[in-house]
């Protein structure tokens, strides 16, 4: 079996991908906020209400968004750990064995 077939291999590499679409969101995230900051400093306070009101629950909806798909990539990541730990104490029991 060559390495790069290995099951923990395999298990790396999707723990990688979802570490760099996490990280990926993330930056999503950050480019979001600096410009919702952006926006808030336009309006100085001068905005209307109701459309700040409009404007909150929109951001309450989309943060509850993002939330859930932050929660799924957390439980995907727990997924692959455990995953990953068993192909190791796989690997090791293995090694034992005809070692």
């Amino acid at each position: 079996m060559s390495p790069a077939e290995r099951p923990e291999f395999t298990a790396l590499r999707d723990l990688e991908e979802v570490v760099a679409r996490i990280s990926e969101e993330l930056e999503t995230f950050r480019r979001r906020a600096h410009r919702a900051e952006a926006e808030r400093a336009e309006l100085g306070g001068t905005g209307d209400l109701e459309s700040a009101r409009h404007r909150v629950e929109d951001l309450e909806d989309e943060n509850e968004e993002l939330r859930k798909r932050v929660d799924h990539a957390r439980q995907r990541v727990k997924e692959l750990v455990t995953r990953l730990r068993f192909l190791e104490e796989q690997m090791t029991a293995e090694r034992t064995a005809t070692g």
